[in-house]
């Protein structure tokens, strides 16, 4: 018989005080009293071991003791607890805790004989009171499957049963169930009929799945289900918010959404009023909007945004200049720099090499009008000035397109029929120049057939007439609405949040806690889902900002499911096949990184593969450690489970793809692992963490365009007026105030770090340090990161890279991999979190 000391190491949360509240008096005198008679939580201690029959051992209980102080002087709570530990009981593997308060607590971590033994928790463990059911934790050593010690391997397979419920009932705040649902709470039919969307997910309308909350259906659409003014349901270890300033993101983003676009929407009464004058803009950084708020709440939670208090009734919100108009208020205005930032900009992923000429629709030409393109090849040579000929331009790799032409035509006469915006299908044309930039050539705006009149089709090119020079800039606040449009609700929502929460799901349904893919994935996982559920109830939602703010309104997210249907292809998620599919890179053994650029010059992909490659070589090293052979992956049951749900459960609409990766050797799991985690950090954070710096001005990315073009079927007053003051038809077509603004608050929040972001590399797992191998490799790969920096900072600083180096431009750093907190331009944080 041998004597172990444990503790326990609890986090006091602002959930203590609701927790008391919520209970009554009685429950915290109860609590109270079980603190004392030191029976808070119930230990027992599990061997690794099988008894001399074949059956588990009975575990050691004991019940842990409150100690009042504070651990190493942070405000953490111990409970201690000392146990006699039986002869030949073998290793410790996992403890079982119950809860015997009634309130849940955090448990950060159970560490055993002076830390030879340690249980990384860092979850909420619910009252008994709630459910029954002990907690399962493991060690931070982590098994295969196959490897997992006899003694605990029913208690892994019960663990992972815990996790996945029946796919019944609603779902409780304290539950940690994880299972599928489609998007079909998006709309809110029971409110109004014109509140009413399509479901996403399913034959109609692909799309990834999201966590089941199992709520209510809607009473007048069976098939949807019932809206809530609450946080919708996420599993509980998903919500950090009282635990973690990381998840102040959260927070904010919820304050803003349920706090100051209320109080906006109040403010300005006439939702359809723009802006008079570029001068009007300006005041929204210089001296701020009154609002109607005295909510010490959203004070406190936007101290950034509301800037001062002006009287008793209102207060100012005054937003920060955006650096992209800080360094030069004019940027916006240039052509240069609309097609530098489809290189170095807020949405890097849609610039494609054109490789067929003429430029040719797929869409039906007897429904959406003639295919072909009228960018002719005399506009071209006439644009490139006789440099060279159209072929040789195609054959040299010199013409790249943003084209928004068959997405959006479907939805263009759909759209017009709303209130207060309009849409075309557009493309956009650019030329690599020799110093590697580009200039756009022309823009072509595409209506279909409506009502008789057949389908309206123009291009524009930048000029030096005056009439012609003015349409230029309109057609450019086009496409940008477009370009706008593109970057939320695909290269952001959809190809990060959306697919990734299946990842989320079936990560934690099959793959054990001691499972070192678990492991590995754990950081890039966090928080999504909170996040994720907090956009589905204000910012994706029916009436949301989103639907309020951009060109499509309430077709926003069909338009997603589209090129979710489409175009949306795993093996393409990782950043070098993603660069080929567009045609910006070749696959090159010889070439650094194994492929070459199309642009050599191309910041994002630059400094993307640098990442990239950092990500891929942890991974590598990881998964080779803990699969030295081949055949371990394909026998690996949880990790099979795990892959098949993801295709077939997560991405139902996609499971007979043919393009999926099979999952049978270490190379594919790599290939799998390294993308994974590439979407949740590079690719995340090069379209996230930029929104403030080049939206926060709207000029240079409008959300929504609400005026026609004034040479589409004009009428002469309509003419007239452009004519006479072409720059109120730009201010016409821009935003309205409060769409300006609501889109201005949430880009802020969207662009913030806090100040404990997990920056990638820089945090450590504790099961990584339980293991010298994998521990050395983390070192060499947060050493590859932190010699990123320096890299990253040479190239803004050389004149040759004239992308991102030269007067007033806003040096490319969203790649880097850290950061201080608040809007910053820059940090790569492991997951997505806001």
């Amino acid at each position: 018989m041998s004597t172990m000391k444990g503790v326990i190491t609890v986090q006091p949360t602002i959930t203590d005080a609701l927790a008391n509240a919520t209970v009554g008096l009685v429950g915290s005198v109860v609590d109270s009293v079980t603190d004392l008679l030191g029976r808070s939580f119930l230990v027992e201690l599990v061997s690794t071991d099988l008894d001399s029959s074949g059956k588990e051992k009975e575990t050691v209980k004991v019940y842990a003791s409150h100690d009042h102080g504070l651990l190493d002087g942070h405000k953490l709570q111990k409970y201690e607890f000392e146990v006699k530990i039986p002869d030949g009981f073998g290793d410790i593997g996992a403890i079982l805790i119950e809860n015997m308060l009634r309130k849940e607590a955090y448990i950060k971590e159970v560490v055993l004989d002076d830390g030879k033994v340690i249980f990384p928790c860092e979850s909420w463990v619910h009252s008994k009171h709630d459910n029954p059911d002990r907690r399962i934790f493991f060690t931070d050593k982590s098994y295969l499957p196959s490897q997992t010690p006899v003694g605990l391997k029913s208690l892994r397979n019960k663990d992972l049963e815990s996790l996945r419920g029946n796919g019944e009932g609603e779902r409780e705040s304290f539950e940690r169930i994880y299972d599928y649902d489609t998007y079909n709470d998006l709309g809110d039919p029971d409110e109004s009929a014109d509140l009413s969307r399509p479901v996403l997910g399913g034959e109609l309308h692909p799309y990834p799945r999201r966590c089941r909350t199992g709520r209510k259906m809607s009473s007048t659409e069976p098939w949807s289900e019932s809206r809530t003014t609450l946080p919708v349901y996420v599993p509980r270890d998903e919500d950090f918010s009282e635990i973690k300033e990381l998840t102040f993101g959260a927070t904010a983003l919820y304050s803003v959404l349920h706090g100051v676009v209320p109080t906006l929407e109040s403010t300005f009464t006439d939702t359809n009023m723009g802006f008079s004058s570029f001068r009007d803009i300006a005041l929204l950084y210089n001296e701020g909007v009154d609002v109607l708020t005295t909510d010490t709440g959203i004070l406190s939670a936007l101290p950034r945004l509301f800037k001062s208090i002006a009287n008793s009734k209102n207060s100012v919100l005054q937003f920060e200049t955006p650096r992209l108009s800080d360094r030069d208020s004019f940027s916006w205005y240039r052509d240069e720099e609309f097609c530098r930032q489809a290189l170095a900009g807020l949405n890097p992923y849609s610039i494609q090499l054109v490789t067929e000429w003429p430029l040719m629709s797929k869409l039906d030409p007897k429904v959406y009008g003639p295919a072909e393109s009228v960018i002719t090849k005399e506009i071209v040579e006439c644009q490139i000035k006789g440099f060279m000929t159209l072929e040789e331009a195609l054959q040299q790799k010199k013409l790249f397109l943003l084209d928004y032409h068959d997405l959006l035509l479907p939805y263009v006469n759909k759209v017009r029929e709303l209130e207060g915006t309009t849409l075309y299908g557009s493309r956009t044309l650019m030329f690599l120049t020799s110093n590697g930039t580009l200039r756009p050539l022309a823009i072509e705006l595409t209506r279909p057939p409506n009502n008789g009149k057949p389908q309206w089709k123009h291009v524009y090119i930048p000029c030096w007439d005056a009439t012609d020079s003015w349409l230029w800039k309109l057609a450019k606040a086009h496409v940008l609405a477009h370009d706008s449009a593109h970057h939320q609700l695909v290269s952001h929502w959809l190809r990060t949040h959306g697919v990734t929460e299946p990842y989320v799901i079936a990560t934690n349904r099959h793959l054990s806690k001691m499972h070192p893919i678990q492991r590995l994935l754990c950081p890039h996982l966090r928080y999504t889902m909170e996040i994720n559920g907090l956009a589905r109830l204000a910012l994706i939602n029916a009436g949301g900002t989103i639907e309020t703010s951009f060109s499509p309104l309430k077709y926003s997210m069909q338009i997603s499911s589209d090129v979710y249907a489409q175009q949306w292809r795993f093996d393409h998620e990782a950043l070098p096949a993603d660069l080929i599919s567009r045609g910006m890179a070749v696959e090159d053994e010889s070439a650094p990184h194994g492929i070459k650029l199309t642009i050599e010059d191309y910041p994002f992909a630059n400094d993307g593969l640098l990442l990239w490659d950092a990500i891929k070589q942890w991974a590598t090293t990881y998964i080779n450690h803990y699969y030295p052979q081949p055949n371990l992956v394909e026998s690996d049951q949880e990790l099979q489970a795990w892959w098949t749900e993801i295709r077939t459960v997560g991405h139902a609409d996609k499971k007979d793809e043919p393009w999926w990766p099979q999952l049978k050797t270490q190379q594919d799991l790599i290939k799998i692992a390294s993308t994974i985690m590439w979407v949740c950090s590079g690719h995340h954070a090069a379209v996230n963490f930029g929104q403030y710096d080049f939206a926060g001005y709207f000029p240079n990315r409008p959300t929504i365009a609400r005026t026609k073009m004034p040479n589409e079927d004009p009428t002469a007053q309509e003419w007239e007026a452009f004519i006479d003051k072409p720059e109120d038809v730009l201010l016409d077509s821009f935003p309205s105030q409060i769409q300006a603004t609501k889109v201005m608050a949430v880009l802020n929040i969207l662009s913030s770090h806090s100040p404990d972001e997990e920056y990638i590399g820089a945090t450590v797992e504790a099961a990584w340090k339980a293991d010298p191998n994998i521990m050395a490799a983390f070192e060499e790969f947060s050493g590859t990161l932190k010699g990123l920096e320096g890299i990253i900072d040479s190239r803004n600083n050389d004149p040759m890279l004239r992308n991102r180096s030269g007067a007033g431009l806003v040096p490319y750093e969203l790649l880097k991999p850290y950061s201080e907190s608040g809007v910053t331009g820059k940090g790569v944080p492991y997951s997505i979190s806001i």
